[in-house]
Parts: structure tokens; sequence; C-alpha cells
């Protein structure tokens, strides 16, 4: 049994994940850390071997600090923070090594929707990104457009293609990729209609996080492939 503990757990996708560790077999949810809650990140990271995130960006990157220091490994679904500082983060003394994931998007569609537009951005003059979320969402661009965006450019050798964001009550998580050369378009497009669509990649982290030979190690597609 693998033992979990889920930091930002009082929001939908914190209440979500606990809800996949309870139900998982070889999972042990072991503690919720959240302020809504009055527990700390501390409280529960003495019981944990994985600790899922899914804070905010103000806060994502001390957790995962803190977890390194403590020994424990951590998945992080927060994005839009400079993970920089987890290139040379170090146990305390007498503490296991600990790796960090940052996944930007745990849906293996969207990993596969990633994928096939880098690809199509090798042989395609030009590209675009729409991406629409929940009006709750806290960044724009999402982290999913800006990794799409990073990865289009790298496997093109060009620059990232334009990203547009919009946020309305009603969606959940959505992405398209349009391209365009001589003559025709093609539309490459991720649609989420349940936060349960994340789940299956964010066990799929928390089984692998402690086999990672880098860390952080960023994106879920270093897992799937």
């Amino acid at each position: 049994m693998i033992k979990v503990a889920v930091a930002g757990a009082a929001g939908r996708m914190g209440e979500t994940v606990c809800r996949a560790v309870q139900d998982a077999e070889d999972l042990e949810l072991v503690g919720r850390a959240d302020p809504l809650l009055e527990v700390a990140l501390a409280d529960v990271l003495a019981d944990a071997e994985v600790v899922v995130d899914f804070t905010r960006p103000d806060t994502a990157l001390e957790n995962a600090l803190e977890c390194v220091r403590a020994g424990v490994h951590v998945v992080i679904g927060t994005t839009s923070f400079d993970p920089g500082p987890l290139e040379h983060a170090e146990p305390e003394h007498g503490r296991p090594r600990a790796n960090v994931l940052i996944a930007p998007n745990f849906a293996i569609g969207a990993v596969l929707m990633m994928r096939f537009a880098a690809e199509a951005a090798r042989h395609m003059r030009a590209a675009e990104i729409v991406e629409l979320h929940h009006d709750g969402k806290l960044d724009a661009p999402s982290g999913t457009a800006a990794l799409t965006a990073q990865l289009m450019a790298q496997a093109s050798g060009g620059e990232p293609p334009p990203i547009h964001s919009v946020r309305l009550p009603g969606l959940v998580a959505h992405q398209e990729v349009i391209l365009g050369d001589l003559a025709q378009t093609l539309t490459i497009r991720h649609d989420t209609s349940g936060r349960e669509s994340f789940m299956p990649g964010v066990l799929l982290a928390i089984r692998r996080v402690g086999t990672l030979e880098r860390s952080p190690t960023i994106g879920l597609e270093h897992l799937l492939f």
C-alpha cells in the first residue's frame, strides 16, 4: 500500500483525488491538508509516502520543498510557478531521496493531444492555441497550453505559437490547437467534461513518481511514453 496525503483536499480537484485514492486497492489515504480544514501540510507529512498537491501557484513551490525536505515524493497538479528551486532541493539529514513530478494536465487524452500537436508542428507552417477553462481558474494561459506551445516550438525549431485564453462559467477544461498551411487547416482538440478524467493520470503518477530518474520531472508524458 502506498500512503498518500492530499494538499488542497477541500478544493474540487482535491476532493476528487481523495475519492480516487480511497477507491484504489493499492493506495491508502492518510491525510487531507487544507486551510479550510485547518490542517497544515506539516501535519500529514509524517504518515505519507506521496503527497498530491492541488493548491495554488503561490503555495505549491513551498509545499514541494517541504515534501522533499521530509523525504516525501510529491505529485503536483498546480501550475504557473517557477520550479527552478526544486532542482537543488535536498532531503534533511537521514531522510530518503524524494522525487517531484509536475503535470500541467493529468488527462491521458490531453497528453496525447500535446504529443500529436508537437508532431503536426513539424509539418504545418503556422499554429495557434485556444484554451478554455472555468471562470474559477486562476492562471492564464493554462499550464497545458504553455507546455503545448513549448513542445511545438521544440519540435518545429520555431517560436511558440500564440495562446488565446477563455474563462467562462459552464466550462471545465478544453484546448484546441489549430494548424494552418497552404489551402488547409488541421484542428486537434481535447475536451474534459468532468474532473474524473484526470484521475487515471493522477493514480499513475502516485504509483510511479518514486521510480523517476530525474527530479523535478515536468509532464505526465514521461510516465506514458
